[in-house]
């Protein structure tokens, strides 16, 4: 697949844990699985993969074993974004020497930038790397949202920046984004059960953490609309609804890690101040997951019924 040639259901891959350590053989592992499922690309050190609790070492670390466990079979997105400058522009340019495909961006956080601050500092990354750039709006972590002429004023100024992930829930936003930007830009859903409605505005696709637990689902849903068989991508939509819910109840990763590790996948182990969800909503995901077939009907769960934080 070409470098640019980012579309479809690029899963951002949670980062397993065990004993508190990046458990490197399950994310392999997780990795071939994905590949085999049909996925058309994965992201890691995205807000799935809990890259505020990964040291900027451990968080390379992570980047580069993607690269070589994927060998190139689908493209990688790193995930690159910090609320700190320097910091971004280390990781692109590790991630760059690394080889990976293009890089994912966030809104920094916590700082609160003004739209102009935003575009000096989406400009400035790009400037300093010849990867494509995928922004990451996502106002509900960051508190600040990018304003769509803001992202075309990036783009106008630098060709590399290709999409963006919206993690915003407001169409209208979505479809001046498209429309100042062009039909080249990419624009990705981050709001699961939004994939199929992006997918009939003209988007590139989605990143969506409900690819970590219904791979083969996710992939066939862009496969689905591609082809040009929108009742049954709209019938598979709904399909996958409850499980999109489902894996919200709290701050993800949690669910989904808790739902992996009833799976066999992982260890279901987050880092402080993350934790798994409540027992009661435990107790849901596991009635959700044997509804999906994932595991059978009183599975244990990977690492016992709480895990470790």
């Amino acid at each position: 697949m070409a470098r640019h040639d980012l579309r479809g259901s690029i899963v951002p891959l949670v980062t397993p844990f065990k004993d508190g350590q990046f458990d490197e053989a399950a994310f392999r592992d997780l990795i071939e699985w994905q590949i085999e499922s049909g996925s058309h690309g994965i992201s890691v050190t995205g807000s799935t993969g809990e890259p505020s609790a990964l040291t900027e070492e451990e968080r390379k670390y992570v980047i580069e074993t993607a690269v070589s466990a994927v060998r190139g079979r689908v493209p990688v997105v790193a995930g690159t974004g910090t609320n700190n400058f320097d910091e971004t522009v280390r990781l692109t340019t590790f991630a760059e020497k690394v080889g990976v495909d293009a890089v994912l961006v966030m809104v920094p956080y916590y700082n609160r930038p003004s739209q102009e601050g935003l575009y000096q500092h989406f400009v400035g990354v790009a400037e300093r790397t010849s990867l494509p750039i995928i922004i990451y709006n996502i106002p509900g972590r960051t508190a600040v949202n990018m304003e769509p002429e803001t992202v075309a004023r990036v783009v106008r100024a630098r060709s590399n920046v290709i999409g963006v992930k919206e993690a915003n829930k407001d169409f209208e936003q979505v479809t001046k984004l498209m429309h100042l930007c062009g039909r080249d830009f990419r624009v990705y859903s981050g709001i699961e059960v939004l994939c199929f409605p992006l997918l009939a505005l003209g988007g590139a696709g989605y990143i969506s953490a409900t690819g970590n637990v219904l791979p083969e689902q996710s992939a066939r849903l862009y496969n689905l609309v591609t082809a040009g068989k929108y009742d049954e991508a709209r019938d598979l939509h709904y399909e996958m609804y409850e499980m999109n819910e489902a894996l919200f109840w709290e701050t993800n990763p949690g669910p989904v890690k808790y739902v992996l590790g009833l799976m066999g996948k992982i260890q279901p182990e987050l880092r402080l101040p993350l934790v798994l969800p409540s027992e009661e909503n435990q107790r849901k995901l596991r009635a959700v997951a044997e509804r999906y077939g994932l595991i059978p009907s009183s599975a244990p769960v990977a690492g016992g019924e709480n895990g470790a934080a």
